[in-house]
């Protein structure tokens, strides 16, 4: 068993601000006994060829790339308000949306 007593437990409890109940701290010190001594198993392995991962997967962003236009790509403001049906005083006129 992984060394943790009944004083860490207390505290990490605290801290959790979890309240033990009676009959309650024995499982708990068995049960982190036995998580800590899981990675007391993995801390053994030999990773010295195993590249890090950074996420799990390895599927790419789908969201595309900013991109800097030149002026002319620019969306020509009077252009878009001479097809607006409405427009007054250089903007756009729409019809009420609550009445």
């Amino acid at each position: 068993m992984a060394d943790i007593n009944k004083k860490s437990l207390e505290h990490l409890a605290d801290l959790a601000r979890l309240k033990l109940e009676t009959g309650e701290e024995e499982k708990f010190l068995k049960d982190l006994g036995n998580i800590l001594d899981h990675f007391k198993e993995l801390q053994e392995l030999n990773t010295d060829e195993i590249q890090p991962m950074t996420g799990g997967t390895s599927l790419k962003s789908v969201m595309r790339g900013d991109e800097i236009f030149e002026e002319d790509h620019y969306i020509d403001a009077d252009k878009i308000r001479d097809q607006f049906p409405e427009h007054q005083a250089g903007h756009l006129k729409v019809p009420p949306v609550f009445e």
